[in-house]
């Protein structure tokens, strides 16, 4: 099972849900003999490994594939720059040249070329990390600074996972905020999506958007309110009018923010939150058993 714990915006407990989560289905063994993996999929700039420390397995750099220009039988049609959707390919007067940071990698230019003048080749994106915990399996990507292209070393993430887990495994993924491109990728997969919002005007407005976008994927999905008792009632009025289950409310405690800033799990400390998460493990299990 893919479970993808996703939001609107930035900042409002992703990480929080996710790490804490994992440890907690790991901890407490809800899903037998099933293993527990979490990988960050938020690879422009991951934090789950502040909270999760293991001992790392294994480390791969990871790489796409951007054409690369051999003008030695190049008869400078212009063919590669009118299949290129993204402008990362262009025809300038004698030359052709290559954009790494807009390409997309979809083979078109390189397959199209009448000559065989743009050969792909591998490009360092990021690197994956492999951690191994007492109860659960950690997996983080990160993408190298100056790439700007998510969505490949995503994709790759969670081939990644497939490859290395079976299929009864429970795979959750940290994925990154928004309602763009990369979100998509993390969850177009996903057997259940858990949106993570704050009762404030903006966790309601980007709720909205999130639920959308995972109306037009066609998933299944639940909300879990977090720093629950600051703000309104808006976003639970929201979710009950359309028939949108929460799942869990995490409440606002100073406490809490207190271990966050330290790199501790909050429920193994805060009652409270293990209840919570007691629901969103039920939620799960319920789902689980209608797939």
């Amino acid at each position: 099972m893919k479970i993808a714990i996703a939001s609107g915006k930035g900042g409002t407990g992703k990480t929080t849900l996710s790490t804490n989560l994992a440890s907690f289905l790991g901890e407490n063994k809800l899903f037998g003999s099933s293993k527990i993996v979490l990988s960050d999929l938020d690879v422009e700039e991951p934090n789950s490994g502040l909270f999760l420390k293991g001992e790392l397995i294994r480390k791969e750099d990871k790489y796409k594939m951007i054409p690369e220009w051999d003008k030695t039988n190049c008869t400078l049609c212009g063919k590669c720059q009118e299949v290129c959707n993204f402008n990362a390919v262009m025809k300038l007067a004698d030359t052709i040249m290559v954009f790494p940071e807009l390409c997309h990698g979809c083979y078109a230019c390189s397959e199209l070329c009448p000559s065989n003048s743009l050969p792909m080749i591998p490009k360092k994106m990021g690197e994956l990390k492999h951690f191994e915990l007492e109860n659960l399996d950690f997996i983080e990507s990160k993408l190298i600074i100056g790439e700007e292209q998510a969505v490949p070393l995503i994709g790759q993430t969670i081939k990644y996972i497939d490859t290395n887990y079976p299929k009864d495994s429970i795979k959750l993924f940290d994925s990154p905020p928004g309602t763009s491109c990369p979100v998509i990728e993390a969850t177009k997969d996903a057997d259940l999506v858990l949106m993570v919002t704050e009762p404030t005007p903006f966790g309601l407005h980007d709720l909205k958007l999130a639920v959308e976008t995972m109306k037009e994927l066609g998933k299944i999905y639940g909300v879990v309110i977090n720093r629950f008792g600051i703000g309104d009632a808006n976003v639970e009025e929201y979710c009950e009018k359309n028939n949108i289950p929460v799942v869990a409310k995490i409440p606002n405690d100073r406490k809490i923010a207190e271990l966050y800033s330290k790199g501790e799990l909050l429920y193994k400390k805060i009652p409270e939150v293990k209840a919570e998460l007691q629901k969103v493990a039920e939620f799960i299990l319920q789902k689980k058993e209608q797939l």
